[in-house]
């Protein structure tokens, strides 16, 4: 499982034109599954992502975590963060997870990110999806679950 998370002062998500959903202050969540994720990855990312302490406090030092800023998450999936460029010009998408499997775990780990009392909007799994965000900072921390280092 793959995470880039990018913290932001707004973030959109438009299909066909509407904006579907749309966060304020927060993370916006770029997320991708591979065959090999169970539920203990899903878990794995949660707690590092609810728990990152990447807002600043009244020192400017980044102290704070999405809960004390009481921020919002726009999650949306995206397979092509499994693409290999290794050969070619053309990127593989072999590693990237099976979709039925893909979706199944994208909707859990929505649900878990839900559970821990953070608001949770989410793009549209295998959607043609256009993302506009404001990264405050910038600010972006790639979450790999098969390297916990």
């Amino acid at each position: 499982m793959r995470v880039v998370i990018q913290r932001v002062s707004k973030a959109s998500v438009t299909i066909e034109e509407n904006v579907v959903e749309k966060v304020g202050p927060g993370f916006m969540l770029l997320v991708a599954f591979n065959d090999e994720d169970t539920d203990a990855d899903l878990d794995f990312a949660v707690r590092k992502i609810v728990n990152m302490r990447i807002f600043e406090d009244d020192q400017a030092k980044m102290n704070l975590s999405i809960n004390d800023v009481k921020g919002a998450i726009l999650s949306v999936s995206q397979f092509t963060l499994f693409a290999s460029t290794k050969k070619g010009n053309r990127p593989s998408f072999t590693k990237s997870g099976n979709p039925e499997l893909a979706s199944k775990l994208y909707d859990q780990f929505n649900a878990k990110l839900r559970a821990t009392g953070i608001e949770v909007q989410t793009g549209q799994f295998g959607a043609d999806m256009q993302v506009e965000l404001v990264n405050d900072g910038p600010v972006t921390i790639v979450l790999d679950t098969q390297n916990k280092e």
